[in-house]
């Protein structure tokens, strides 16, 4: 059987890792990793000895060379903040995102797999599920997002040039290597007894584990009968939660539990608060109207994935927990920063 040739970008990074370990297993891939950095990619993924194209994918001559020879390309590479700085996320994430689907399809690539995201809808405050094809919608408040949005809907837009365009919709990561989001956001602040129960800790978290989301990553690329656009809701396989998710903290590393609730427009308030002051004030913003953001209710179900992709999650949201958990102590960190700033 011929192999299908993949291009992973950002497999230094969280997702990248998670699919370049995936592509592993499976024979029929050829890899090609893109990176910056052949060193740190050897560290992360030791097992991984194969083609390595070195660059930067701000470097428009770097990404016409990166696509000759590629039959789908998974974009995991990101530059991620919780709050600010968009013209760094249009700079080193939207335009070069653009640009390598540009070159894809001017290079003849058959596919384009993208790391989105289920947040890049509005939230349903009645509760009701979030749907896979619903119109990805800036949030406004939060650059990163605002971005992710522009590069689904310019994937959207560029679907009938020859080149299948794939949105990933994924949840809220967790596991191995994650040192940006959910938990690194949530234990440094409820260790301050700042953090209250937001809505009652009622939302619903839609957490993944990094070995689920390569593994969906090798459903999108082998599953046939794509055509055009399509975005899928990938998540883990239940939505614990806040208060679940806070109460297991609390079991599993002692975290003090939030002391009092407000509500939801409390919270938002709060954060717009936090980021006028922040000038004012060293570092970053105790709260952002984006961490609140992402914290409102995002129950997506898998339903759509599971029927057109065979996507069927296999890893708990505890298990993903406690592995990350067991990663932080490892590696002596809890991220405080709310910016990302290694380009993948």
């Amino acid at each position: 059987m011929e192999k299908i040739n993949v291009l992973i970008t950002g497999v230094t990074g969280f997702v990248g890792s998670h699919v370049l370990e995936e592509l592993l297993s499976h024979k029929n891939i050829h890899i090609i990793a893109a990176c910056r950095d052949r060193k740190k990619l050897s560290k992360i993924v030791p097992s991984f000895d194969g083609e390595v194209r070195l660059g930067d994918l701000t470097d428009s001559h770097y990404l016409y060379e990166l696509v000759k020879g590629v039959d789908i390309i998974c974009h995991a590479a990101a530059w991620t903040s919780l709050w600010a700085h968009r013209k760094k996320e249009q700079r080193y994430f939207r335009e070069p995102s653009k640009a390598l689907i540009d070159a894809a399809i001017q290079s003849g690539v058959s596919r384009f797999v993208f790391d989105s995201s289920v947040v890049v809808v509005r939230p349903h405050r009645d509760k009701s599920p979030i749907k896979d094809q619903e119109p990805a919608t800036h949030p406004r408040i939060w650059p990163h997002m605002d971005t992710v949005v522009d590069i689904e809907n310019y994937m959207r837009q560029q679907a009938n040039n020859g080149t299948e365009m794939i949105s990933l919709r994924f949840g809220h990561f967790v596991g191995k290597r994650y040192n940006l989001g959910f938990l690194s956001l949530l234990l440094p602040r409820l260790k301050t007894y700042m953090v209250p129960w937001v809505a009652g800790g009622k939302a619903r978290v839609p957490l993944i584990d990094g070995r689920d989301i390569g593994h969906a990553y090798y459903l999108a690329i082998v599953t046939d009968g794509i055509q055009g656009f399509e975005s899928f809701n990938i998540c883990g396989p239940s939505f614990p939660t806040m208060r679940e998710v806070i109460n297991f903290l609390h079991d599993e590393v002692d975290i003090p539990r939030p002391l009092f609730g407000v509500p939801l427009f409390g919270a938002y308030i709060f954060g717009w608060l936090m980021e006028k002051i922040n000038p004012l004030l060293p570092g970053d913003p105790f709260l952002t109207r984006a961490i609140v953001y992402l914290g409102e209710d995002w129950y997506a179900p898998n339903d759509y994935a599971k029927k057109r992709l065979n996507y069927e999650p296999k890893i708990d949201w505890k298990t993903a927990i406690r592995g990350q958990l067991v990663d932080m102590k490892n590696n002596g960190y809890i991220k405080k920063s709310l910016v990302d700033s290694v380009k993948k």
